[in-house]
């Protein structure tokens, strides 16, 4: 699942008129490049959630097929935050253990490794299963620790969540269908028992989350330091 309903408020006026998932890092939208990474690791069924102008998203990708996926969509009246719209794609996305990427994610990250550890995730436990990356500069706390394989709330040394994970359909059986809710609460909730499980990714990765950092990736991705 690909969580694009997001109206990107700090990205504006660049989100005004373009959805953020659309945004463009050397002429490729975010969104076309997060699909390549998950084709290129043999990932072919995507569900969309959409929201803040979904209709050019739709529109843009389509059912999918030039990219070499099939997609299908989830459309919400209302953003439904990050938990509440997963909850709301489920009859779309099945009983099986699935990755879920948010679409103004940049990164050289390997899906393929999250596919092995999505397969390990089961209903008793555990539940999720977290990319998770050294702090940017703006989010110098973090927001967990990890110590082994298992994922804290609470630690003395922190890193960022990625907003690539994957996830068991039963982390989100709480949540009504249609009601707004984040997925941190349900991860925090679910960590004492050691459902989460994480891994330390080191390489490439950018939240694009201003028209600042969109504008210095774009330079970096185009040679421009």
């Amino acid at each position: 699942m690909i969580l694009a309903a997001g109206r990107g408020e700090r990205m504006r006026p660049l989100t005004d008129h373009t959805p953020k998932a659309l945004l463009k890092i050397n002429d490729k939208s975010l969104i076309a490049m997060i699909i390549y990474s998950l084709s290129q690791a043999g990932i072919s069924e995507l569900v969309i959630n959409l929201a803040h102008l979904g209709d050019t998203i739709a529109t843009n990708l389509g059912d999918g097929r030039a990219l070499g996926v099939h997609i299908r969509y989830s459309p919400e009246t209302q953003a439904l935050e990050t938990a509440g719209g997963i909850a709301y794609a489920l009859p779309l996305l099945g009983d099986s253990p699935f990755i879920a990427v948010n679409a103004d994610v940049y990164s050289d990250y390997d899906f393929t490794a999250l596919v092995r550890s999505a397969q390990r995730l089961q209903a008793a436990g555990p539940l999720a299963h977290l990319v998770l990356v050294d702090n940017p500069p703006q989010h110098p706390r973090g927001d967990f620790g990890l110590s082994g394989d298992r994922v804290q709330a609470e630690a003395a040394s922190r890193l960022t969540f990625s907003g690539i994970g994957a996830y068991h359909p039963a982390l989100f059986a709480g949540v009504r269908r249609g009601a707004k809710a984040r997925l941190a609460d349900l991860l925090i909730a679910a960590m004492p028992a050691g459902h989460v499980t994480g891994e330390h990714y080191c390489g490439q990765w950018h939240d694009i989350g201003t028209p600042e950092r969109l504008a210095a990736v774009d330079r970096a991705a185009r040679g421009g330091g």
